[in-house]
């Protein structure tokens, strides 16, 4: 049994050891003091070197996430008659406008939001919201917008932008509207 006792005592020594070492501090260093003596009257003291700083990795023409959300506030949300995700000449007026915006601007990617008004039901609602964001994408790239620039998602009904309960309210809730991507 004495050996078994002794053997315990090495390891735990041996574990100890080992747990002190990995906790050692390492040394602090610090730099070295600045000089002392004040330069001569005619001279001019030459400053420490500094590295530049360098700017934000961005390719020729990119817009800042500002400068995209704002033309994207400026796109025309397009709407949509009931239980539809055809466009009407209003819609396609409203596209084309959007087109040029997008056009004009080859950096600027966004999201196609489908909506819907309250009534139906949830997966309904999701499903043609979802129907009315791809249809405003394949008319962006029929006008030659890369799809790569483009996702859609569907709210269905979920994020009205009139409360109210009645037509004037649901024809403000059928649309399509764009976020910056």
């Amino acid at each position: 049994m004495r050996p078994t006792i002794r053997l315990t005592a090495i390891a735990a020594c041996a574990v100890f050891a080992l747990a002190a070492a990995g906790c050692a501090k390492k040394a602090v260093q610090t730099p070295p003091p600045p000089p002392t003596s004040t330069p001569d009257a005619g001279t001019v003291p030459t400053p420490a070197p500094t590295t530049p700083a360098t700017p934000p990795a961005t390719t020729p023409g990119a817009l800042t996430p500002a400068e995209a959300a704002a033309l994207v506030r400026g796109m025309q949300t397009v709407y949509f008659a009931l239980d539809s995700w055809s466009l009407d000449d209003g819609a396609r007026a409203a596209l084309d406008a959007n087109a040029r915006v997008l056009r004009d601007n080859a950096s600027l990617s966004i999201t196609v939001e489908g909506h819907c008004d309250e009534r139906g039901t949830v997966e309904y609602n999701q499903a043609l919201g979802e129907k009315r964001a791809e249809a405003v994408k394949q008319y962006f790239a029929d006008a030659g917008i890369a799809m790569s620039r483009m996702v859609t998602v569907s709210y269905g009904k979920e994020r009205p932008s009139d409360e109210g309960h009645d037509d004037a309210a649901w024809a403000k809730n059928r649309r399509a509207e764009f976020s910056p991507r």
